[in-house]
């Protein structure tokens, strides 16, 4: 464990940050988090959109995928040991972290239009809440943080939706 949290040199990883396309109110950019901070995130408190730490000259552990997976719908997150899954398959649905196992919950696709689409439910896709941010508790500025849910691709605007792996 200890050299999994050092730092990004002791991984055998290829890490990239998930960002949202969108700058929407925070020039440093969202990307998909696990809630809590850093090496202390919280894994059972799930998924958010939160400032990109990248701006700081490295990827914060809570925000490391392991690029290599994702094209086969795998977003791993190896600083934790831990799969994005949505709590359910239905629109409004929050994202959650769980044991790499393999199930459709945890099967997402990164499409050519930039929507990260449940695989379980193709209509739904990863979207950022389109309300107020909250402010975070470090950052200079403050950093911000959104709602992370799949709502319905169709109907949901594209800055809300659209994402890019950024490493």
């Amino acid at each position: 464990i200890f050299l999994t949290l050092c730092g990004q040199t002791a991984w055998a990883f290829n890490l990239a940050e998930i960002q949202l396309v969108s700058k929407l109110d925070d020039q440093r950019g969202y990307c998909i988090d696990i809630r809590g901070h850093k090496a202390r995130a919280k894994i059972q408190r799930g998924l958010q959109a939160h400032t990109c730490y990248s701006y700081q000259g490295q990827i914060g552990v809570d925000q490391a995928f392991d690029t290599s997976l994702i094209e086969t719908g795998e977003f791993y997150l190896p600083a934790f040991d831990v799969c994005m899954a949505a709590e359910n398959r239905t629109q409004g649905s929050r994202l959650i972290l769980t044991r790499c196992t393999d199930q459709n919950r945890q099967k997402f696709v990164l499409n050519s239009d930039n929507e990260i689409k449940l695989v379980a439910n193709d209509e739904l896709c990863l979207t950022v809440n389109d309300g107020e941010s909250q402010e975070g508790g470090g950052g200079t500025p403050v950093h911000l943080m959104r709602r992370l849910t799949l709502e319905n691709c169709a109907t949901t605007k594209n800055e809300y939706k659209h994402w890019l792996i950024s490493n």
